[in-house]
């Protein structure tokens, strides 16, 4: 059965991660729903809501039969339905506590007394009365990094994380919480209604509030996005460029609540309720596609990096045709591009993230790129154990990394010795230890074309076929692992399968 967006009532939506923060249905009146693609119109990179290729209101997510016969993709499977980002939260904040303990270690002097001649001579007297000398001795001690809150504030729990109370109202009594969305790695998110309305302003309208947790490094986060997300707004005054819009901040019993625009659902809800499993239709994984990339092209426009790209971090309006990129609370602007290999949620980190390369916004093209796979077949493209793993995954999909990037990565001795063979961490089933296992690849083994054409078997009509081709080479040119060769924001809104 073929779900039409513009029949679609979806019920409240409860997301694994509200790091993604996922905001409450209610479309914004002065949003205009963009108008369908035109393979006529002149290429406009920087184009309109209303210029998009976008969802028409009768668009079809769920896909038709002869896109449901894809070929069986080989190996180890996570469906994009079923993943719940939260897994992942916890695992890569404890390795960012594990690299700070590492790297944060200071030398300490502890002074000792000694016996003049003890220092020489092990068969000295235990009675001897010869002077003692003092002897300076240099200790390294870890700083331990505390992942628990600054306060003790009966407001928030342990971790910082604000506890929510229903029919609370928040900020002199202007907001008032009727759901609690969830929480991600920064912030709780809770829908709320406006009691006290401002001039012009709806009353009962509803908004989503980021409550932030409690850790001074937290609310320094909290003030950071709040302030790239002002900077963006300020170069988009139309609301044209699809990025969620933060509507004020305040703050309340020691947290730092940003208050945002209300949406529906994120794409991986809409991928669970309408291609669970299969994925939706090639169409509208274009329409998001030039959406999407229009948002890129205006953060790499003003200088933001936004390193979280992923299906929970989109949002769709009520009618499905209107996407929106959120959460900004690992952004920061391209100049502070600082080596962390646990940036980004892991499914979608970029190769140069892990390997300690320098950066810029092609990470997140990279990230838009397994996104938009995720979108068309509901499975995810790579889903690594671990960063090792990931690069592993990464290879049998692009082939060899060159030799170039390895040498100037930070981490490229980690992964590669000199002849450029890669150090392929496994698990031993037997002895229950991990095993190093040089792999040489040249060639891909997985590709692309491998995953995503139907087998010979089926009849795609001319136009599908050139369609999905099209995405194909979309996708490839994401994908590369040289972030320098990586199509850029603005290439990808003049490729073939974005403007026909």
């Amino acid at each position: 059965m073929r779900a039409r967006a513009s029949n679609l009532t979806p019920a409240p939506s409860t997301p694994a991660d509200s790091g993604s923060a996922v905001l409450p249905p209610n479309t914004p009146s002065n949003v205009a729903d963009p108008a369908p693609p035109s393979s006529t119109e002149t290429p406009i990179p920087n184009g309109s809501a209303t210029e998009t290729a976008a969802v028409a209101n009768d668009f079809d997510l769920a896909k038709g039969e002869n896109q449901l016969q894809q070929e069986q993709d080989e190996g180890a499977q996570i469906m994009a339905g079923d993943y719940d980002p939260s897994m992942d939260r916890r695992e890569d904040e404890q390795k960012r506590v594990h690299v700070d303990d590492v790297q944060a270690e200071f030398e300490e002097e502890v002074e000792i007394e000694e016996d003049e001649d003890d220092l020489d001579d092990m068969f000295a007297a235990v009675t001897s009365a010869k002077p003692k000398v003092k002897r300076v001795v240099k200790k390294k001690k870890p700083i331990v990094a505390t992942v628990l809150a600054n306060t003790t504030d009966s407001a928030a729990d342990p971790e910082g994380y604000y506890n929510i109370i229903l029919a609370e109202q928040l900020d002199g009594g202007r907001y008032q919480v009727f759901s609690h969305l969830g929480k991600g790695m920064f912030a709780s998110v809770v829908r709320a209604r406006v009691l006290k309305p401002e001039q012009g302003e709806a009353p009962m309208r509803e908004v989503a509030i980021k409550i932030v947790r409690s850790q001074e490094s937290m609310y320094k986060s909290g003030l950071k996005e709040a302030q790239i997300l002002q900077k963006l707004q300020q170069a988009d005054v139309d609301d044209k460029r699809h990025l969620v819009r933060l509507e004020r901040t305040f703050e309340h019993r020691g947290h730092l609540c940003l208050v945002f625009e209300s949406l529906s659902m994120n794409l991986r809800e809409v991928v669970k309720r309408f291609g669970k499993d299969v994925g939706l239709n090639l169409k509208a994984v274009r329409a998001y596609s030039h959406q999407l990339f229009i948002a890129l092209n205006h953060l790499k426009k003003v200088g933001v990096v936004h390193a979280d790209i992923k299906p929970d971090n989109i949002l769709v309006n009520e009618a499905k045709n209107l996407l929106k990129l959120c959460d900004l609370g690992s952004a920061s602007d391209a100049a502070e591009s600082e080596i962390t290999p646990y940036l980004v949620s892991r499914f979608y980190r970029a190769p140069e993230i892990i390997m300690g390369y320098p950066y810029d916004s092609a990470l997140d093209v990279w990230s838009a790129g397994c996104t938009l796979y995720e979108l068309y077949t509901g499975k995810i493209l790579l889903p690594g154990r671990s960063n090792n793993h990931m690069l592993l995954l990464m290879m049998e999909l692009k082939g060899r990394f060159n030799s170039k990037m390895i040498k100037k990565a930070q981490f490229g001795d980690v992964y590669f010795d000199d002849l450029g063979a890669f150090s392929n961490v496994e698990h031993d089933r037997v002895t229950g230890m991990d095993v190093i296992k040089k792999v040489h690849i040249s060639k891909p083994s997985r590709e692309l074309k491998q995953r995503l054409l139907p087998s010979t078997s089926v009849k795609m009509k001319d136009d599908e076929s050139k369609l999905l081709m099209s995405f194909i080479d979309f996708l490839d040119k994401c994908l590369v692992l040289d972030p320098a060769k990586r199509m850029t924001a603005k290439e990808a809104l003049v490729h073939p399968f974005i403007r026909g």
